[in-house]
């Protein structure tokens, strides 16, 4: 730790020390290295420099910026990727972390590709606040539904992909096998085909192992819907109570937003991260506005999957198609005003919840 000196006056009275000037830091993350760059708040380029991306290389990138000036602000690429560990360790020191998106292609055209460059990008695009928004917390309940709906949609797609196989290979089976499984139900193909000697032949073995492991996915997935469901009950069940919103979209919702759902300012926000706000498109005397095809698309999909439930069952939205259909909207147009209306109930039953303590923090 560097000492400050502590300068006299001519009085013989100490002054106090003179703090460090202010530097803005930039990171651009990779799988085993992270590049850093110090920028001045004048602009001016102080010092660049490659660390191992593992704890004590975070601590040693965090010394080495704190050596050239004080370190409030620090702009890294990938906070949800290779840049969370380095996210978490600086926010822990006390360092305000903003999530920063890759230069695009005109500036990367202008003045090339280096990690050192991108480094450089990331503090000042901090420096020049075109970058302000701040990373999702790692360390809560959201981040444990992530991981587990992960595992789910893994298990699910090979699930599927397992019952396709077990279905065409039972198109070129042997007549007396084919016909002996043919007319039964996905539950009792699947028991019957686990039922068959792997012995008898190298079909009867595959379509007793795909059976098998068809059964062990559908054990796998059903634990891993329940134990989502549960997180979400006790960390918002508020949720779950919205007509048409069930385990899997919640945890899509959520996931989106992450654990820290303060860092979105308003419902307007929640919509354009959920890519249903339009977007304006007017020039001259042509006053309108487009499709948004921007945003988390699977939050964008989880709710059209609402619209489409509430349509459905829902009287209140089956009335609004009428009207505005009436009208003269079509009923895609009618899906995205409604996509709309439910992203406002959803932030308002996400931001209802209370914050979760990170877990580093927690007594």
């Amino acid at each position: 730790m560097t000492t400050l000196s502590m300068p006299h006056n001519n009085d013989g009275t100490t002054q106090p020390p003179t703090l460090p000037a202010e530097v803005v830091l930039g990171v651009d993350t990779h799988k085993d290295v992270h590049v850093a760059a110090v920028v001045s708040v004048l602009g001016a380029l102080l010092d660049t420099q490659a660390f191992p991306a593992t704890a004590a290389g975070y601590h040693q990138l965090l010394c080495w910026a704190g050596s050239l000036g004080g370190v409030r602000q620090a702009g890294v690429e990938g906070t949800g990727s290779y840049g969370a560990g380095l996210a978490r360790h600086l926010a822990a020191e006390g360092v305000e972390v903003i999530e920063v998106n890759r230069p695009d292609r005109a500036a990367r055209r202008r003045s090339g590709k280096t990690d050192a460059v991108d480094a450089e990008a990331a503090a000042r695009a901090v420096l020049g606040k075109r970058a302000t928004g701040s990373p999702k917390s790692k360390d809560g309940p959201v981040e444990a539904l992530r991981v587990l709906k992960v595992v789910k949609d893994s298990a699910v797609r090979n699930r599927t992909q397992a019952i396709n196989q077990l279905k065409a290979l039972l198109v070129s089976a042997p007549a007396l096998l084919r016909e002996s499984l043919a007319g039964l139900s996905n539950p009792a193909l699947f028991k019957a085909c686990a039922a068959l000697d792997p012995q008898a032949s190298a079909v009867h073995q595959a379509l007793h192992l795909l059976a098998h492991r068809i059964k062990q996915l559908s054990a796998e997935t059903t634990t891993l819907t329940r134990k989502i469901a549960a997180i979400i009950r006790a960390h918002n069940p508020q949720l779950l109570e919205l007509t048409g919103v069930g385990p899997d979209s919640a945890a899509i919702l959520l996931i989106a937003v992450g654990d820290n759902h303060d860092r979105l300012r308003d419902e307007a926000s929640f919509a354009a991260l959920c890519g249903v706000s339009p977007v304006e498109r007017s020039s001259g005397k042509s006053q309108r506005r487009r499709l948004n095809r921007g945003g988390n698309r699977q939050a964008n999909a989880a709710l059209y999957r609402i619209v489409l439930s509430r349509l459905r069952w829902e009287e209140r939205s089956r009335a609004y198609l009428l009207r505005r259909t009436a009208e003269g909207k079509t009923k895609r147009e009618v899906i995205r005003c409604l996509k709309r209306y439910v992203a406002r109930e959803i932030h308002r039953a996400i931001a209802s919840a209370p914050l979760p303590v990170p877990r580093n923090l927690a007594a």
